[in-house]
């Protein structure tokens, strides 16, 4: 069942994401070894049909092999990195509307109550026959575009009812919920998301997640693997490459234009992070990517 997903995939998905004419279905297709890349994360569910992918998150790292699934439940600085190749996967990103519409019809039927303490982050889990047959499906609507109006939605659903029964439905039903640790984080790490190249304090992060201070801290690192300031930090120092890699920008400029008052702390800490000065990290990314 998983070469059925994966020879889908393999029709309409190139490269890191392609976009596709189902709602919320993007497709990842890689068939050669590429360095590690530096992506944001949404949240999403990854399933996963061929190679291996390992993400890191801060000081956290988990491979996903094929046949698991990868939810990922706050906007989040990812590195990822393919140790297996060719790699196939379908990605749902999820829509919080949809997913409380279901939760309305089932009326909390299914096993696994959400705990306060249950705040997501990353987590994995194996997916069941039901499922990839159903994700299948899914995919393969894009070889009969006629289909996808009338069946991507309810196939979509189909796709989140088996989700809800799985290991992954508690996390799910914690995240779909309005005032619940989960949804305080995930505000938290998208107000930092927007905010990230200005100076913060834990205090300001913690009036917009509506927590205290220590309550925040605690659920935000059981959630990411990093304080909020860490967190931002990850972000500076990801767009500043982002920006050098892209070229026309010294690393002063790049370091200044993501919040950095200090060149010197900028280049310690993307060394840190990269294993490189600025200048040269960049320039070996441009390297590899040159046909």
């Amino acid at each position: 069942m998983l070469d059925e997903l994966a020879a889908a995939i393999d029709r309409h998905g190139r490269g890191l994401g392609s976009e596709t004419a189902v709602p919320r279905l993007l497709l990842v297709a890689l068939d050669e070894p590429m360095d590690p890349v530096d992506v944001r994360y949404e949240p999403m569910i990854c399933f996963i049909a061929d190679g291996a992918k390992r993400t890191v998150v801060g000081d956290r790292s988990q491979v996903v092999p094929p046949g698991e699934m990868l939810l990922n439940t706050l906007d989040l600085p990812v590195t990822a990195v393919f140790e297996k190749v060719p790699y196939r996967s379908a990605v749902m990103r999820l829509d919080g509307a949809v997913l409380a519409e279901l939760l309305l019809e089932l009326d909390g039927a299914g096993p696994g109550s959400p705990s306060s303490e249950t705040v997501g982050g990353q987590v994995t889990a194996p997916m069941t026959p039901e499922l990839v047959e159903a994700v299948t499906r899914w995919v393969r609507l894009l070889e009969t575009p006629d289909d996808i109006r009338p069946l991507a939605a309810r196939i979509e659903s189909e796709i989140l009812y088996r989700l809800l029964r799985s290991p992954l439905g508690p996390v799910l039903r914690q995240w779909s919920l309005t005032d619940s640790a989960a949804s305080r984080v995930r505000a938290a790490a998208a107000w930092i998301f927007g905010h990230y190249t200005e100076p913060l304090s834990i205090d300001e992060i913690a009036a917009v997640a509506h927590m205290s201070p220590a309550t925040l801290h605690r659920h935000f690192k059981a959630a990411t693997g990093m304080s909020p300031l860490k967190f931002q930090k990850h972000l500076r120092l990801q767009e500043a490459r982002r920006r050098l890699v892209a070229g026309n920008t010294t690393a002063a400029q790049a370091a200044e234009a993501v919040g950095y008052i200090s060149a010197t702390q900028f280049n310690r800490e993307y060394r840190r992070a990269y294993g490189l000065p600025p200048g040269q990290d960049a320039a070996r990314l441009r390297a590899s990517v040159r046909v």
